[in-house]
């Protein structure tokens, strides 16, 4: 089970890859098709500064909010 931990309500648009950087901002970066090769471009989205805990996986929801969910791991 997933607990909201910020609220952002980001509306996804398609080709894009939504994910949590380093700094704990949420980011977006196209997809690409085929074999092209090379480091890709990302962009800041929202500057939410989440601090992540150990143990636990953290994604953006349905609702655009930012989630996290204990890792399954023995």
């Amino acid at each position: 089970m997933a607990t909201k931990v910020e609220r952002t309500g980001i509306k996804k648009d398609k080709g894009w890859l939504y994910f949590l950087d380093k700094k704990g901002n949420v980011a977006r970066a196209r997809m690409v098709k085929g074999r092209k090769t090379g480091k890709q471009k990302q962009e800041v989205v929202v500057k939410c500064g989440i601090k992540r805990k150990e143990g636990f996986l953290y994604f953006i929801d349905k609702d655009g909010d930012v989630a996290m969910a204990k890792m399954a791991r023995r």
